[in-house]
């Protein structure tokens, strides 16, 4: 009974690797390893291809972003290109209009006053065209981005936070304020 038992699983090592040996050479579990590989190499060429377009994605969005930021920065330089140069004109024009004021009497100063007076409307013209403007001041409620207060008084014919006196023009250049207005604001 032993020797069977010893044969029998003798007989069972023998066909495990027979079946084993088959299994190796039969070319169909070949096929299927190799299938399996070339799913496995083809998932990892698609993750990759996913990475890359990501990346692409990603770059193209990035390079839009500094296209258009690009963009508004020449177009903001342009829109203010004259500003430093408005901004040292202001105290000339400043000057004109206090020049302006004094009254004379005599006929040859009267036409120097004239003459100032036309230099005065040119050089504001200028301005004009380049977008400057005045800020409104006196009667309008008073704006902290327009204004800047320099006294306060309590006038009964004014309201409350109302601009009474201009001290000195304010001056915005397209949009942007670039000299505030000087002003006396009712309490």
């Amino acid at each position: 009974m032993e020797e069977n038992k010893e044969k029998n699983e003798q007989d069972t090592v023998e066909e495990v690797e027979n079946t084993e040996q088959e299994i190796i050479d039969d070319p169909a579990s070949q096929a299927e390893t190799t299938t399996t590989e070339k799913d496995g190499a083809l998932e990892k060429l698609e993750q990759e291809k996913d990475e890359i377009y990501q990346k692409y994605l990603r770059l193209q969005a990035e390079y839009d972003n500094f296209r258009k930021r690009t963009q508004k920065e020449k177009e903001a330089d342009r829109k203010y290109r004259s500003q430093s140069l408005i901004t040292e004109l202001l105290p000339i024009v400043d000057n004109f209009e206090r020049a302006l004021q004094t009254k004379v009497e005599e006929d040859s100063a009267k036409q120097f006053v004239e003459g100032i007076n036309m230099v005065y409307r040119q050089l504001t013209d200028v301005l004009q065209k380049e977008g400057v403007e005045e800020i409104e001041t006196t009667g309008v409620v008073f704006d902290p981005h327009l204004h800047q207060a320099v006294m306060q008084v309590e006038d009964d014919n004014y309201d409350s936070n109302i601009v009474v006196e201009e001290l000195q023009k304010g001056y915005k250049l397209k949009d942007k304020v670039i000299r505030p207005a000087m002003v006396k604001v009712n309490q």
